[in-house]
């Protein structure tokens, strides 16, 4: 699905702005903020708790000069159901929350008039969604002791009131959380670009269309000067001399094929650039690569999982701050806005599905696959283009050691549905949690290995001596297996401004140190290519006897504040990148 672009035959009226909200059918309409998160725009307790169905709607006219054009709406995330209503008749129904959708309007409202957009949207989780949530169980961090009578008469009374909770360590932000514009096209239309990029600069490409006419490609560079052209829905095109695509501290060069097809125009950028593993090395462009940056949430104030382009902004100027080069997109695919971001700035992506909160073993008798597949297969056909994008994850966290072969037999479709849906086969891995590592067979056969670990802090709490003791061990065990290696989660929950002399659990003293202690393992193996601190700033979660205010792990607080552990990063990764601090 394309992004959407206005050009001289293409446009997009954005309808963001105040639309009118409730969160039940016998409440009154309110007004609500779109694009965000509902959950915080109100100090009103059940704003932040709701758990079902809210209702928006807003009015808009559609321009009376798009008459002959294809209308419709783009949605580019809804969380996590929605079901979309013109003038009162249901248009469309989609599902997912991190996904665009489109609902077209020809038939249903004719261009000159008023009308009337109402999105039903259905935040619950449960065993059949990505995320995974509970049913009627505590939430990830709760209570859970069946031998307590009042916690199962609690359970029982959740389940009573259509409650269910995340299975994951991030809070459950609902609602119309990126943009919904109005966009039209010929329709005779481009439908889809596939780009396949070599670094000799011989660039195969495919358009998909719909109705009749020709097809022409002009490629223009960065400046603007045209490099190379080429005719037909498929075929190559040579640019000589090509400027490659390099992340940070690089040149993420980038180049831009004009499709033409009969009245129809669209822009697709591109950049060139080669992503493969030889060995234990991960390899761009045949020069090593090594990840470091921390993973981040999209989580802020006010606007929740809402789009915020100036903190997309804020966060990769940051990142280059701290000498930053990659982050992964935990735990779901992010806003087509921040790959665009990330291919101008050469910041590279582990591009992850969201599924997270698969922890439970019996969850292999569920009936996932076939959506899981589905979301796999549109998370891929979206960002396909993207040259910042260079893995693939699969999920994060999921359990696959209890029950090692049903685990396999889960993931390894998915992990071969990856590979033949594209085109240009980036690596495919599937993040690994703490566990028996000897155990797992899915994690070991992935691309690339990304285990998240948190010796010193979930496990040997506070014990850094011992820590490094048992991850060492660990990394005994990898060391034989012929993988390259990312440490994709370590983290200790600090309070900012909480300092000790001794450097103790929650205290920016005790962060840095534990990162100093993990790190130091690192160091020691040249199968490790990346580093991925847990998380990139402090974010939102539910309640729970374990969070504060949310989960504290950010090298930078919520509001984008540095600790001690983002000044000790800055000095490593610029360091490893062989640049010296700047003064500023």
């Amino acid at each position: 699905m394309l992004y959407p672009q206005s050009n001289s035959v293409r446009t997009i009226l954005d309808l963001s702005g105040i639309w009118s909200f409730r969160l039940s059918q016998d409440k009154a309409w309110q007004n609500i903020a779109v694009p965000a998160s509902y959950n915080d725009q109100s100090p009103d307790p059940e704003f932040r708790n709701h758990a079902g169905l809210a209702w928006y709607r807003t009015r808009f006219t559609i321009p009376a000069l798009l008459k002959g054009q294809r209308i419709f709406l783009r949605f580019d995330a809804v969380t996590h159901s929605a079901r979309i209503f013109i003038n009162g008749q249901e248009a469309a129904a989609h599902r997912g929350g991190f996904l665009p959708f489109e609902v077209d309007l020809n038939g249903l409202a004719e261009p000159g008039s008023e009308v009337l957009l109402e999105v039903e949207v259905d935040n619950r989780i449960n065993h059949s969604t990505l995320p995974i949530g509970t049913e009627g169980g505590t939430a990830f961090f709760g209570s859970d002791n069946p031998g307590i009578t009042a916690v199962e008469a609690g359970k029982r009374r959740q389940q009573e009131k259509g409650i269910n909770l995340p299975a994951f360590d991030f809070f459950n932000y609902a609602g119309i959380n990126r943009p919904v514009r109005l966009c039209s096209t010929p329709l005779s239309y481009i439908e889809d670009v596939t780009i396949l990029p070599a670094l000799s600069g011989d660039i195969r490409y495919c358009v998909e269309t719909v109705g009749s006419g020709d097809i022409t490609i002009d490629v223009f560079d960065a400046d603007g000067q045209k490099v190379a052209s080429a005719s037909g829905a498929e075929g190559h095109f040579q640019i000589s001399q090509p400027h490659l695509w390099e992340p940070w501290p690089g040149t993420p060069y980038l180049y831009t094929a004009r499709i033409h097809f009969g009245g129809d125009v669209y822009d697709q950028s591109f950049g060139i650039r080669e992503v493969r593993i030889e060995g234990t090395q991960f390899l761009i462009n045949g020069k090593p690569f090594h990840f470091h940056g921390p993973c981040k949430h999209e989580d802020s104030p006010f606007h929740g999982r809402g789009l915020d382009q100036c903190l997309n902004m804020t966060d990769i100027n940051l990142y280059h701050w701290l000498g930053a080069n990659c982050f992964r997109t935990s735990h779901y695919p992010y806003a087509e806005e921040m790959y665009s971001l990330c291919d101008r700035e050469g910041i590279v992506i582990v591009n992850e599905t969201p599924a997270v909160g698969m922890w439970a073993d019996e969850h292999y008798g569920w009936d996932l696959a076939p959506y899981h597949a589905e979301v796999l297969k549109a998370l891929i056909r979206r960002d396909k283009n993207h040259p910042s994008v260079v893995v693939w994850s699969l999920g994060n966290e999921p359990s696959t050691d209890a029950m090692p072969d049903k685990a396999y037999d889960y993931w390894w479709p998915l992990y071969q549905l990856a590979h033949e849906t594209d085109p240009q086969n980036r690596p495919v891995t599937l993040v690994g949690c703490q566990n028996i590592y000897e155990k797992d067979r899915i994690i070991p056969a992935m691309d690339i290995v990304f285990i998240n670990r948190y010796y010193g802090w979930y496990n040997l709490s506070g014990d850094l001596e011992t820590a490094r003791y048992a991850f060492r061990m660990e990394l005994d065990w990898w060391a034989d297996k012929g993988k390259p290696i990312v440490l994709s989660e370590y983290g200790a929950d600090t309070i900012a401004g909480l300092h000790s002399a001794a450097p103790d659990m929650f205290s920016e003293e005790f962060q840095v140190a534990y990162y100093e202690t993990i790190n130091a393992c690192l160091d020691e193996r040249p199968f490790i290519v990346g580093e991925m601190p847990w998380n990139y700033a402090d974010f939102s979660t539910c309640q729970g006897p374990m969070r504060v205010g949310g989960n504290r792990k950010g090298l930078f607080t919520r509001d984008r504040r540095p600790k001690m552990a983002a000044h000790y990063f800055r000095k490593r990764w610029h360091l490893m990148e062989g640049k010296s601090i700047p003064e500023h």
